[in-house]
């Protein structure tokens, strides 16, 4: 029986400092348990091949929802506010500035990036396209958190009014197998430049996220391996990079980590886990780290890379069947642990962050080689500053300052013109406008101002 789940203010402690928790008065309602548990009150969506479904066991939820640190989009304004040395953040502010004129210069007259390239046939051709709507709205991010806050930028007014084209009336910013994908980037994207002039838009986007997600509304019981997950769209099998957008969207519109919503995907998160302790897939190993997605019996790029097949299907025979973890997911998986209140002591967070700690680097996505480079870097930063972790200490005891060595690789790769681009063009990441965003919000992560620690240990 899983008890209702009280709510906790603070951060986790695993190797960087200690910051002082305060318990809060309220506590679930009864009824929070069978929201989030409940029996499916229809049949499985047609949508969902149940031959290819995996029956598993629930993993736990938590006992008690330990608040993240609420979103934050302004950069610090001096060296003194974050842990790095004075001439370091001044490059990375000059890199984030340099960068951020590269996209300015890179937009289009209506407002978009990457808008003609990405655009499909149409006979509509003033519709947005959907891909050219979410790298928009992650530039438009990236350019807003870049400086004091001013409503009347030009480029973010005409990003904002390219974006807002495409908001349909069931709240989502695109309607076929992109949806959950766009309208997350969207989100964060409106949330970071002005959440109260958008607050309508924002709104209907978090419903249709929340009512999007695979769960007993479209007949999927809570031991299935679709359930809590997000997928691309409107017929996207769940996956974890997809549920850690949806993830970061609600946590940038305020939403509480113990919303059902949340909850669900903590369970998906979980199922995607490498972790033999709470999780029974028969894919599963115990090295704590995290693959793309355990629907229809689960699938990894990193097993793709390694030559055993996505789905693990040319592994030899005689060998049990195995999916490999990878950097970018893990970050996501453990990122989105932390959306959903997990403690320090929860053994998830744990093997997460030991898999951290062992594959710690800036060279390779682990597992990915160069493939989705930017966006693990990306993907790292946010996940290592909700996290409230400042130095992390890696398996041979060595102690690494992830925001300085972030900047400085980050600064190593920068392009004359103030662009990024990797050569390993998978993913989109051939393209320098996706990837100088990717780099921008990764150094812009590095820059936002912490929290002060009560001690350092």
């Amino acid at each position: 029986m899983v008890k209702p789940l009280a709510l906790i203010l603070g951060v986790l402690v695993l190797n960087s400092g200690v910051i002082a928790q305060e318990t809060t008065p309220p506590s679930t309602p009864p009824d929070q348990e069978d929201s989030i548990l409940g029996q499916p009150d229809q049949p499985l969506d047609s949508r969902i091949d149940p031959s290819k479904i995996t029956n598993l066991d629930l993993p736990p939820l938590p006992e008690q929802v330990v608040l993240p640190m609420p979103p934050w989009f302004a950069l610090s304004r001096t060296p003194t506010e974050v842990p790095i040395d004075e001439d370091s953040w001044q490059q990375a502010m000059d890199a984030i500035q340099k960068g951020v004129e590269f996209l300015r210069s890179q937009q289009a007259d209506n407002g978009s990036w990457m808008g003609q390239a990405m655009a499909a046939p149409s006979d509509a051709p003033e519709k947005p396209s959907p891909i050219a709507v979410a790298i928009t709205a992650l530039a438009m991010k990236a350019i807003a958190q870049s400086q004091e806050h001013d409503k009347d930028d030009p480029t973010l007014q005409m990003a904002a009014n390219y974006i807002r084209r495409a908001q349909l009336d069931n709240g989502s910013f695109e309607g076929g197998a992109l949806g959950n994908y766009v309208t997350s980037c969207v989100v964060m994207a409106l949330a970071s430049h002005d959440e109260f002039a958008f607050d309508t838009e924002i709104h209907h986007a978090t419903q249709w996220l929340k009512q999007s997600q695979w769960d007993q509304s479209e007949g999927v019981g809570t031991r299935q391996d679709w359930f809590g997950g997000a997928g691309y769209g409107n017929r996207g099998r769940p996956d974890l990079s997809n549920t850690q957008f949806m993830l970061d969207a609600l946590y940038d519109a305020h939403l509480s980590p113990d919303e059902p919503s949340v909850q669900r995907a903590l369970m998906f998160v979980s199922r995607t886990q490498n972790l033999k302790e709470t999780n029974n897939a028969s894919w599963a190993t115990n090295d704590g780290g995290f693959i793309y997605t355990p629907a229809n019996g689960g699938e990894s790029m990193a097993s793709e890379v390694a030559g055993e097949g996505r789905y693990g299907e040319n592994i030899p025979a005689g060998h049990a069947r195995s999916l490999r973890s990878y950097g970018s997911m893990t970050y996501a998986g453990f990122k989105s642990m932390i959306f959903a209140g997990l403690s320090q002591n929860d053994i998830r967070v744990r093997a997460a962050f030991d898999w951290i700690r062992r594959n710690w680097t800036f060279d390779e996505n682990p597992g990915l080689g160069q493939q989705g480079l930017y966006y693990y870097y990306s993907t790292m930063a946010r996940t290592l500053t909700i996290a409230q972790q400042h130095h992390i200490t890696d398996i041979e005891g060595v102690k690494h300052n992830w925001r300085e060595e972030l900047i400085a690789k980050l600064l190593s790769n920068q392009r004359e013109d103030g662009s990024w681009i990797n050569e390993a063009d998978r993913w989109m990441e051939g393209d320098p406008v996706l990837c100088t965003t990717y780099s921008l919000l990764a150094l812009e992560e590095a820059m936002k101002p912490i929290l002060k620690l009560e001690e350092e240990e």
